[in-house]
């Protein structure tokens, strides 16, 4: 792949933002996430009147790359930090090399920004209640795809236990076409769907009214930042180039909704409701130290075709990112009680690599554009608590278990929250955090921050 591991990423480098150096931040100076944050406007005395600011986390605090280019560190000669709209920074591919020109100005030993009499208009406080959605605002577009194999398989065993997985899925990325103008940032409140459910016998009618099997989807983003032509195919080999980065995506999702209407077309009302992004984008050269090889497949399998096969895919096309979901009930915030873990898996357990998806999704000459997003479908892994969804984590269940465990689909167990109260899917309330990092020896711990949403009541209808 394209993204090198070099100096950027070297575990001794340290910074003069002190938080920045703690083991447990997501956001050493090895990382600089991307961000939007909205901030006053200086010479306006409306308090209404607001701009949008490129940003990058470092430790618990923000640097605005807007207020930085405009100052004298930040040499006129310099076409790097010729921008004005945050959107720039994503399709002319700045980023690369601004990346190591800001981590410069942060380092430990580098005094020019640290002493700099602007320092503290540049450098701020992190907000996230300051941050708007990550980077690109509105989203230009959304594909979600459906590469774990984990997850396709237990939920195909639910509810076609004869034949979990159907014919296509090993040849080709599933995905569909889901709702961008739905898509909130982290901590955004959610409320509850309306629709109609399946029949409660055969041959009656559909349920109208409030989803009762209401669940979440752990999954990762990726941020289109170069776009391409239409009828233009992306090869494997430069799919990474149209990459910005990475974020942390909770796919909302109505079971019961999505049960009556997903024939024949797929998902539309039990998806398009809300999706839930993290507010920082950890870009590609940062995830450059924790990249896997592409999910080894089994000797049965079908191999890829070759427009989506190559060597550096198979060697390095998988990310080495552990997901966790925790779930806080209101009842448990009331009572000072921390949330609870659910369940921790990891992007490298995809089926399908992020390469291999936007290959595909170009491979028909559709056009991708920049600030797009691509869902990677909710990660689970091989064991029950790898499941990234309750629809997975309450089944009793196991097609992995040796031998494996066959039970209907409604044969579940509920979670049991510290309070007393239990779960097989979510009630209003309920707070769902997601988390997810990367570790590897040798070098620093990295993070995606949070990504976080509460359930309020339906609408009355």
């Amino acid at each position: 792949m394209s993204y090198a591991i070099d100096e950027t990423h070297d575990v001794k480098l340290e910074s003069w933002v002190e938080s920045a150096n703690d083991p447990k931040t997501d956001f050493p100076i090895q990382n600089l996430p991307l961000a939007t944050m909205v901030r006053a406007t200086d010479d306006s005395d409306d308090e209404d009147d607001y701009t949008l600011s490129a940003v990058v986390a470092i430790g618990d605090m923000l640097l605005d790359l807007n207020r930085l280019s405009m100052s004298d560190l930040a040499p006129e000669d310099d076409g790097d930090w010729d921008f004005i709209a945050v959107d720039e920074i994503v399709a002319e591919g700045k980023w690369s090399s601004l990346r190591k020109k800001v981590q410069k100005l942060l380092l430990k030993d580098n005094p020019a920004l640290r002493d700099h009499p602007q320092v503290n208009d540049i450098v701020i406080p992190r907000d996230d209640s300051m941050l708007s959605m990550p980077f690109i605002d509105p989203i230009g577009d959304y594909t979600d795809f459906y590469a774990s194999l984990y997850h396709a398989t237990n939920v195909g065993c639910m509810f076609r236990p004869d034949n979990p997985l159907l014919p296509n899925y090993k040849h080709i990325p599933i995905g569909y076409h889901g709702r961008a103008s739905s898509i909130v940032p982290s901590g955004t409140e959610i409320q509850r769907p309306v629709g109609q459910q399946a029949p409660s016998e055969d041959g009656g009618l559909p349920n109208f009214g409030p989803c009762k099997l209401l669940d979440y989807e752990m999954e990762m983003g990726a941020i289109i930042g170069r776009g391409n032509e239409l009828g233009e195919p992306i090869d494997i080999a430069d799919a990474e180039d149209h990459l910005l980065g990475l974020c942390i995506l909770n796919d909302w999702s109505a079971r019961d909704l999505q049960k009556w209407e997903y024939v024949p077309l797929g998902p539309f009302l039990a998806k398009n409701f809300a999706s839930t992004i993290s507010p920082y984008i950890v870009t590609m050269e940062a995830l450059a130290p924790f990249r896997s090889p592409a999910q080894e497949r089994d000797a049965g399998d079908p191999q890829p075709l070759a427009y989506m096969d190559s060597d550096a895919n198979r060697k390095g096309g998988g990310f080495d990112i552990k997901v966790e979901v925790y779930l806080s009930s209101a009842k448990m915030r009331e009572e000072g009680m921390e949330p609870v873990h659910l369940s921790t898996g990891n992007m490298k357990d995809l089926y399908w690599t992020i390469g291999q998806m936007v290959t595909h999704h170009t491979v028909n000459g559709c056009n991708l554009q920049p600030g797009d997003l691509l869902g990677s479908g909710t990660i689970s892994g091989p064991t029950r608590d790898a499941r990234g969804s309750m629809l997975e984590l309450t089944w009793d269940g196991d097609p992995f278990a040796n031998p494996p465990i066959s039970v209907p689909g409604t044969q579940r167990t509920p979670l049991v929250l510290p309070t007393g109260e239990e779960r097989k899917f979510l009630a209003d309330g309920d707070e769902v955090i997601m988390k997810a990092y990367c570790e590897r020896d040798g070098f620093r711990r990295i993070g995606f921050g949070e990504c976080r949403g509460i359930i309020t009541a339906a609408r009355s209808v």
